[in-house]
């Protein structure tokens, strides 16, 4: 419980501070504090990875001192006189903080070295802070701003292409999704957010459900059709809906996007956006589709002891059903405000 307060702490600092230095400080506590809550004794490779977060993270933050120095300096003519070095370093730091592309080569191991609990922490409630500071000043700078969305949106669904691992599957996946987050920021604030919210609500059901059946691989979901058939219903429509299929809630976000967009900017980054979000898609399809049309027997001593997971299945069910099918209800709600 101390670490997961000065978690939020941490962040909560760093959203609300007025200097750079200040927001430094947030970032610090907040990693200082996650650190202790990825590491486990009893398994090795939760220590590796949180070991290589801690240096990355350390990493990130001499990179966002280095960009807060060069500010000040500028904002006093001593040495620099162009605005957009320390942005675009301060940028890169932040970037490099929430595992956005191209910065993006540390978040898919270290996600595959942690549990589902931590993964949960790690995809969501770590990129609140990089994202709010980011957004406080990336719409000076919109070509810099479109690069890392086309980056975000081109790796991050290429890269989960040819994975097996559900882990870096989600993870190449979050990365994905900050693109859709940069995108909408050139927009408005209040959208970003509401993605971010969506987002968040959407991987946090997959990876609980995930968790409930203690699912890390493609072809442990085959398995689990007799054993956890509720279960692995539910996944495959929360899939469906963080890949964005219109019947599903996650269809709502990126429509509000690529129809901000539309008027707003290019047409080439919303292609690039709903090019990616195919590809995306695909391989959610790839697991759906090899799960629920292959059958395999199940040994009776795998079965699975109900009585124990009754309240596990019916928390996952409603919050899945809120998911999945909430996007009838939210247009009702705006017009009735």
């Amino acid at each position: 419980m101390l670490f997961f307060s000065t978690l939020m702490s941490g962040t909560l600092i760093s959203v609300s501070s007025g200097s750079w230095f200040g927001a430094w400080m947030g970032l610090e506590m907040n990693l200082l504090s996650f650190t202790p809550i990825m590491s486990n004794k009893t398994n090795q490779r939760s220590t590796e990875a949180a070991l290589k977060y801690f240096l990355i993270q350390v990493l990130g933050s001499i990179i966002l001192l280095l960009g807060a120095t060069i500010l000040s300096l500028s904002n006093f003519n001593f040495f620099f006189y162009s605005n957009h070095l320390p942005y675009i370093v301060i940028t890169s730091a932040l970037l490099l903080k929430m595992g956005a592309a191209p910065l993006h080569f540390w978040f898919p191991v270290v996600m595959e070295g942690l549990p589902w609990v931590t993964n949960i922490i790690l995809m969501t409630w770590q990129k609140i802070a990089p994202l709010v500071l980011i957004s406080y000043y990336l719409n000076l700078f919109p070509l810099l701003l479109f690069t890392f969305v086309a980056f975000s949106a081109l790796l991050g669904s290429i890269g989960g292409l040819n994975q097996t691992s559900l882990r870096k599957i989600m993870a190449y996946s979050s990365i994905s999704h900050m693109s859709w987050m940069l995108a909408s920021m050139s927009i408005s604030e209040n959208l970003w957010f509401s993605y971010y919210l969506m987002y968040s609500m959407l991987s946090m059901t997959v990876a609980i459900v995930l968790l409930n059946m203690n699912i890390f691989h493609i072809n442990q979901i085959h398995n689990a059709w007799k054993t956890w058939p509720m279960n692995k219903m539910m996944l495959s429509l929360n899939l469906l809906s963080l890949g964005g299929l219109p019947p599903f809630l996650g269809f709502l976000p990126k429509f509000m996007v690529l129809q901000n967009m539309m008027y707003e900017v290019s047409v080439l980054v919303p292609i690039i956006l709903m090019f990616s979000a195919l590809i995306t898609l695909s391989f959610y399809l790839r697991i759906i589709f090899s799960a629920l049309m292959i059958f395999f027997s199940v040994q009776k001593y795998t079965m699975p002891k109900y009585q124990k997971k009754t309240m596990n299945k019916m928390s996952t069910s409603i919050i899945s059903t809120i998911t999945i099918f909430s996007l009838p209800i939210i247009p009702l709600i705006f017009w009735m405000t």
